[in-house]
């Protein structure tokens, strides 16, 4: 017979569902008290004339004269509600599990490198940290190797990065032309976040300020210190 689960009632999709979680759990049928009981109705005539439509609907099959004789057929699709809701917990928990989380080490000056005291790269606490979803990222970057900084400053702003915003950095000491990098000017004692361009002799720090001039450094006075990844905005 055609199956009809588009016509059943909400008790009849109260007792497939304790059916199949039943006979998933025992391997065998309820008997027709357990199956009242599971949706709270005494009467055993009244299951018996539910499982009754469920056997003329072809969704069970069941021999009225053996006990326990039940058979599920045709397993009852979630209703769209149900279905919703379990496509909800699902989304969370790939959600959760796609969740990165970095911690952040310190702050990073966006503008005319200052000198930075040791004590600054302790401003943030151990527990301090940020969430990013891992789908965020490069592909392959492996979590140990990620930092993130708080900016501080504004020379970076034609890239979108605004002062408090936290810059994600893959930790390298090495950089291609064009990247963008917390690089620490040894002679000066100073911190700051560029672009980074190899010219030869010199290494140009580039800003992403119109009203700001590039930063002339000799190569063996730079340090690169981890290469920027992903800007986490700061909502005010």
């Amino acid at each position: 017979m055609a199956r009809r689960s588009e016509g059943l009632s909400e008790r009849h999709r109260k007792i497939m569902d304790f059916l199949s979680k039943f006979q998933d759990q025992t391997g065998y049928s309820p008997s027709i008290r357990q199956i009242g009981d599971s949706i709270g109705v005494k009467s055993t005539s009244l299951i018996d004339y539910y499982l009754n439509q469920l056997q003329q609907m072809g969704i069970i099959e069941r021999d009225e004269h053996v006990s326990r004789s039940i058979r599920v057929l045709n397993p009852v699709p979630a209703t769209p509600i149900a279905q919703r809701a379990t496509e909800v917990v699902r989304a969370a928990a790939s959600a959760v599990e796609n969740m990165l989380r970095v911690p952040v080490v310190g702050r990073i000056v966006a503008s005319a490198p200052i000198p930075v005291p040791a004590s600054d790269l302790n401003y943030f606490d151990s527990e301090s940290s940020v969430d990013i979803a891992r789908s965020l990222l490069p592909a392959k970057e492996k979590v140990s190797d990620l930092f993130a900084l708080e900016v501080s400053g504004d020379s970076m702003i034609d890239a979108m990065i605004n002062d408090g915003d936290i810059v994600v950095l893959k930790r390298q000491d090495v950089a291609q032309n064009g990247q963008m990098v917390a690089v620490w000017l040894n002679e000066r004692g100073e911190t700051t976040l560029k672009r980074f361009y190899d010219e030869g002799t010199k290494i140009r720090l580039q800003p992403a300020n119109p009203t700001m001039q590039p930063i002339y450094v000799d190569k063996d006075k730079v340090q690169v210190q981890g290469r920027v990844l992903a800007v986490l905005r700061r909502v005010d």
